[in-house]
């Protein structure tokens, strides 16, 4: 993810965190910080979270990365096909030559 990509989510979190004050509690956080709705810090920082939502948008289409997990995998060559109480069928008596 490229930096402007986690800068927009990190702005887009901080909206949605002020969007869930005001449904829930009617407290504009951004504006109380900075001075009231109307005033130029609040509005440059509206705008800022609103950009980012449009930066957004392209993460939401962006292929997923598939992701490697290390796994330790020894002893992969001797692979144990015992049951759970750790009885073996011998299977052998069943072939036919």
């Amino acid at each position: 993810m490229r930096l402007i990509h986690k800068i927009a989510l990190v702005l887009v979190i901080i909206g949605a965190i002020n969007w869930g004050l005001i449904g829930l509690f009617r407290f504009d956080l951004v504006a109380a910080i900075f001075g009231g709705q109307s005033a130029f810090l609040s509005r440059v920082i509206y705008s800022l979270v609103g950009l980012s939502g449009l930066i957004c948008i392209s993460l939401l289409f962006a292929p997923m990365r598939k992701e490697e997990h290390n796994v330790n995998r020894q002893g992969t060559g001797n692979l144990n096909y015992a049951t759970e109480f750790g009885e073996e069928t011998d299977l052998s008596k069943l072939k036919k030559d």
